[in-house]
């Protein structure tokens, strides 16, 4: 079995509508999309949900009114200003240290685990896809993305798949090393812009780090042909392989207006150079 993931070191360039035709063209796998802080690519691929379950993470303190004594330690104490003078925590305020739960001499103060999100296993009609949801302003989205990596390559393993995909989150931040754990190879998408080098250099620095192959992939290659030949430059300064140029087209939005993948919309260049990115993936 094999894992690939497919990353950005900026939004907007293309990553989910990329992962979306790997997703319509490979055999036998299993998607996952790791983008829980805004994931997009059920869009797509327009899952019907079989398991559903609730993602608990970090916590928040709850008092206990039949214990407190209000003294006023905790407010005294809590450098986040998340207890009230009637001795009530706001759960937005509150940072979780719990300090205020040990502070507490009557012991009124118990900590609590929240619910942060929901994570799901759903068929789609290109195969089994496990994708999750992060609750508003709720944190620990790469202990989520882990979460999501483990199911889908269990679901991989027993169905015997040889291919997880995976949508992973932009940026180079802790979704996004959660999203590299453990992959086989890592598509760096990037568009011609002067920040679409300097991010995708980024990410890219991060992929070596952990000893990853890391290919490279130009999306909208051709609206930018000075900045394309710069990327081309970069590619061949740090050996990287560049695998595929894809042009700019409008049929990319209408397939994503009709909540299609390139794939199974009309024949077009892009659709051609998608497939020749595939094989090459499979070398």
């Amino acid at each position: 079995m094999k894992q690939i993931v497919v990353i950005s070191g900026k939004g907007g360039t293309g990553k989910t509508v990329i992962t979306g035709a790997f997703a319509a063209l490979a055999k036998n796998k299993v998607m996952a999309d790791c983008d829980v802080d805004a994931a997009d690519l059920y869009l797509l691929l327009k899952p019907s949900i079989k398991e559903k379950h609730e993602f608990r993470s970090g916590k928040t303190a709850v008092i206990d009114k039949a214990k407190c004594i209000q003294c006023g330690k905790c407010i005294e104490l809590c450098r986040f200003a998340a207890i009230s003078k009637d001795f009530i925590i706001d759960p937005i305020s509150c940072e979780g240290c719990a300090f205020c739960s040990f502070a507490c001499p009557a012991g009124a103060i118990r900590m609590e685990e929240n619910t942060s999100g929901e994570w799901f296993i759903s068929d789609t009609r290109f195969g089994p896809m496990v994708h999750a949801k992060l609750g508003i302003a709720e944190e620990n989205s790469g202990k989520l993305v882990s979460l999501v990596r483990k199911q889908a390559k269990e679901l991989a393993d027993n169905s015997n798949c040889d291919w997880v995909i995976v949508d992973g989150a932009p940026g180079i931040g802790c979704p996004v090393i959660a999203s590299l754990s453990g992959v086989d190879c890592a598509v760096v998408v990037t568009e011609p812009t002067l920040s679409g080098l300097h991010d995708a250099d980024r990410v890219i620095k991060l992929v070596k780090h952990f000893g990853i192959s890391v290919k490279v992939v130009v999306n909208k290659y051709d609206l930018n042909s000075e900045m394309t030949d710069k990327i081309e430059q970069y590619c061949q300064d740090n050996n990287i392989d560049l695998i595929g140029e894809i042009p700019f087209d409008k049929a990319v939005v209408e397939a994503m207006v009709e909540a299609k993948t390139i794939i199974e919309y009309k024949d077009t260049a892009v659709k051609d150079e998608i497939r020749r990115i595939w094989e090459k993936l499979q070398v």
